[in-house]
């Protein structure tokens, strides 16, 4: 939309009368609109107030998402209760160039594809189990790609979930505390190397590191350290 300036606009009061027109100019094209049209924005104290007062500004060209407010601010301070009028919105970005920017808040990428990237200073979300407590323990990736997990009490049998797609590499590690105080039972799906699990540490860290690249209906295990300190 270009740019709407208005002219000899009166500020919030009752001295406008409802018959009284204003002109303004949208890119070079003189219109006019009513006192009693503008006179209901002005007293709007909310964004679906000045949407239901606008509703015979057709000539205004959308004043009410306009990007440029300066020129009404103006003329008319009392624009003020209108607050969020040219604020960010969410938007949906097709083929756009972003320069440089930062987020300030989380960014959900839905399992989309992103290419040529060079990560500078990145992290990876770590899902802290904690003691386990026997009994199965399952490990969602969708909660971290990081796992640290405590074996005691009794038994544990771990199960895996939500890993991606079948078509994409998924893996994690697994950062192990005292697994070998108790029985561990991996997921059926586990291949070890040599067919054999390995055996843990009663009392310290071990690192496993585990891929798939058909959604967990493999998943490749091998140790990267025991007894890590």
């Amino acid at each position: 939309m270009a740019d709407v300036k208005i002219s000899g606009l009166t500020t919030k009061s009752a001295d406008m009368a409802t018959t009284d027109e204003v002109e303004i100019n949208e890119g070079g094209t003189s219109k006019s609109v009513t006192g009693a049209n503008i006179l209901g924005m002005i007293n709007a104290d909310n964004l679906a107030n000045i949407d239901s007062a606008s509703t015979g500004l057709s000539n205004l060209g959308g004043l009410a998402a306009a990007s440029n407010l300066s020129d009404v601010g103006a003329a008319a301070t009392a624009l003020t209760n209108i607050g969020g009028i040219g604020a960010a919105t969410t938007e949906t970005l097709t083929n756009k160039t972003l320069g440089a920017s930062t987020l300030s808040g989380a960014m959900a990428g839905a399992d989309q594809q992103i290419s040529r990237v060079n990560l500078l200073d990145y992290g990876e979300i770590h899902n802290a189990i904690g003691s386990t407590g026997g009994g199965s323990q399952d490990i969602d990736l969708e909660l971290g790609n990081s796992v640290g997990a405590t074996v005691d009490t009794s038994t544990n049998t771990f199960t895996f979930s939500n890993p991606t797609a079948s078509d994409e590499n998924c893996g994690f590690v697994l950062y192990l505390t005292n697994g070998g105080s108790q029985t561990v039972n991996w997921p059926s799906s586990v291949d070890w190397p040599s067919a054999t699990a390995p055996t843990l540490s009663a009392s310290g860290l071990d690192i496993l590191v585990f891929s798939t690249i058909d959604g967990g209906t493999i998943w490749h295990g091998i140790v990267a350290s025991t007894l890590s300190s």
